[in-house]
């Protein structure tokens, strides 16, 4: 069998890395990488060694599993790959579900690395969990970056300084990252979630938990946040803005899943918030948690700094790239048996991430 790896443009996070070339070979008798696939985590092609350097077109074309980020495939592409090749991608089809009814016509067979369940058995395949563990710590050092004081405290002959206070909102992979990450600086942190089974969490990383009684708590929920009834949220509101006012630095992660990201910082709040302080909006993608943001950009407003960024880890392509590759060996070893591709219906890892099956 022959695997296939092709480059993303719009990342520097590559889906392979020089260091799993022995182990994928281990499993395939070709292991094919599309030139400069590692250019922007640091590695080059010469890197790559027992690799079959190649062109994208061939890679699609000879492979019988192809492996990428984000699905940038075109129509004429796919009709050039072989009749039972695989694709391995982030395809999110929740969020656009033409991509997986596209698919579905071309015949294709496709695993969105998205739909992996997040259980104790796919863990180590869970592509999300690892960036948003990354996205995490990233947002802490974007606010930090940005935030005209110190973090920590600090006693000098000049005088005292008081230690900023972070707030995080979602105590998931991204939130437990982000609050370890601000408790390592010195700062004061406190965390608020949905979810009371988190709670020992947060304070074992020397947080204060921030409770709202009467949450929904859907444990199904694979580490999304769950929508909430209309009481809930009014009073979410109230304690999320009183907390708010006095934070240096807000962080929001909540996202929920194929629907677009709950509002938890109003424009209200925000205008109540003091001049430097930073927020750091983990889901601008879907929507933004703050009712200010916007994907890919920073907005000043009344002196509030509000980072709307939800691929940070492609500012740490290196390990990024490690901990993405990692993902993806440990998935194409639950998949290939004895030297071949078993697509087996009733494996739920196979079953809930099989998005697309050739007729």
């Amino acid at each position: 069998m022959v695997i296939g790896f092709l480059k993303e443009g719009n990342t520097n996070i590559s889906p392979v890395v020089p260091g799993n070339i022995a182990k994928l070979k281990a499993i395939f008798s070709e292991v094919w990488i599309e030139s400069d696939i590692a250019k922007g985590a640091f590695y080059s092609d010469e890197d790559f060694q027992d690799t079959v350097l190649s062109d994208r077109a061939s890679i699609i074309s000879k492979a019988d599993v192809i492996v990428q980020i984000s699905p940038d495939i075109t129509d004429e592409e796919y009709a050039q790959a072989k009749g039972e090749s695989i694709f391995v991608c982030q395809y999110a089809p929740f969020t656009d579900e033409r991509i997986a009814k596209g698919l579905e016509a071309k015949g294709v067979n496709a695993f969105s690395l998205d739909m992996i369940p997040r259980t104790s058995l796919a863990q180590s395949m869970d592509v999300l969990s690892s960036m948003a563990s990354i996205a995490g710590y990233q947002a802490v050092l974007s606010a930090l970056a940005r935030l005209p004081r110190y973090a920590p405290m600090m006693i000098t002959a000049a005088g005292s300084i008081k230690p900023s206070k972070v707030l995080v909102l979602g105590a998931g992979v991204a939130g437990l990252q982000a609050i370890a990450t601000a408790r390592r600086n010195g700062a004061i942190v406190e965390a608020f979630d949905t979810r009371s089974a988190v709670k020992e969490e947060v304070q074992s990383l020397g947080a204060k938990f921030v409770e709202v009684e009467g949450a929904t708590d859907d444990k199904g929920a694979g580490g999304y946040a769950v929508e909430q009834s209309d009481d809930y949220k009014k009073r979410q509101a109230e304690l999320i803005q009183e907390k708010a006012r006095g934070a240096d630095i807000v962080i929001t992660t909540a996202q929920l899943r194929g629907r677009p990201a709950p509002t938890l910082v109003s424009e209200d709040t925000v205008n109540n918030m003091k001049p430097g302080a930073v927020i750091v909006d983990l889901a601008a993608s879907t929507g933004g948690n703050c009712a200010l943001s916007q994907n890919e950009k920073i907005v000043n407003h009344n002196g509030v700094t509000i980072i709307g960024d939800s691929n940070l880890p492609n500012l740490m392509p290196q390990d990024a790239s490690t901990l993405y590759s990692n993902n993806i060996l440990n998935f194409l070893k639950h998949i290939a048996k004895d030297g071949k591709i078993n697509l087996n219906s009733e494996d739920e890892i196979l079953s809930k991430s099989l998005i697309s099956k050739k007729a």
